[in-house]
């Protein structure tokens, strides 16, 4: 009979082995546990300074908006891109704690607003009322805080045409 010409190998582990090995470990894994929240606060701290670098303005009373984007449609064809760069003056503390609570809920308010004053009231040739636009997003924001006392900025109004 012709003996195989393959080797197998079989390894033999000592378990205490092993276990030794991982035990010399511990020291190590409990160092780097403890370095962890010492890692996250500093990056914290990081943050905190990167944010407070980026101030649009010196008011306390100010909130800042990104910019919202909305699509002018005419002859049923996009014809181009209305930019409305908001902000909020909000004189009142407990007022200001409320609107920064309830931004996401301004931005879909005022998201839906534009959409709808885009659709009637925007064309391309002509360029948008400012007062009428400031009054209804005004009428929106109190409506979204349940009362009044936050005044809406308008910082920048353009039409983008693309044809």
């Amino acid at each position: 009979m012709a003996e195989p010409n393959f080797v197998i190998k079989i390894w033999f582990t000592n378990p205490w082995l092993s276990l030794a090995m991982r035990l010399r470990l511990i020291p190590l894994w409990l160092g780097l546990l403890t370095l962890l929240p010492l890692a996250a606060s500093g990056a914290e701290e990081a943050g905190d300074k990167k944010n407070s670098e980026h101030k649009l303005t010196q008011s306390a009373s100010y909130l800042s908006l990104d910019p919202i984007y909305t699509t002018i449609v005419d002859d049923n064809r996009a014809q181009g891109m209305l930019m409305v760069g908001v902000g909020l003056d909000v004189p009142d503390e407990a007022l200001r704690e409320v609107a920064t609570r309830s931004m996401p809920v301004l931005r879909d308010a005022y998201v839906r607003n534009l959409i709808a004053f885009a659709a009637t009231a925007v064309r391309t040739n002509a360029q948008p009322d400012v007062n009428q636009l400031a009054g209804r997003l005004q009428g929106v924001t109190d409506r979204a805080l349940g009362k009044k006392g936050a005044k809406i900025l308008l910082a920048q109004v353009a039409i983008r045409v693309t044809r």
